[in-house]
């Protein structure tokens, strides 16, 4: 999850990785390159016994890439974000 806080306007390089079994083609990985425009802790449908409300809660983080595309991601333990430059303070 999360170690680094983000705010919008800041530039990203976020890289996702799927862990698969080499003879499945081994890990397979994407990556994103944004603007943030909103990055939060949403709570999911989902039961999950323990944790807050006992609810599955995900990290979301929305982009806006350079082309204007706007990406929704759903942030695990496979995924990286590195801050490539931070958003005007406003």
């Amino acid at each position: 999850m999360m170690t680094t806080k983000l705010a919008i306007g800041d530039q990203v390089r976020v890289t996702q990785q799927v862990p698969r079994q080499p003879l499945g083609g081994g890990p397979m990985s994407a990556e994103v390159v944004g603007e943030v425009v909103k990055f939060d802790q949403v709570k999911t449908g989902s039961w999950y016994a323990h944790s807050k409300d006992d609810k599955l809660w995900l990290e979301r983080l929305v982009l806006r890439k350079p082309d204007g595309e706007i990406v929704h991601l759903n942030l695990d333990q496979h995924s990286s974000v590195e801050v490539t430059r931070a958003g005007s303070a406003s």
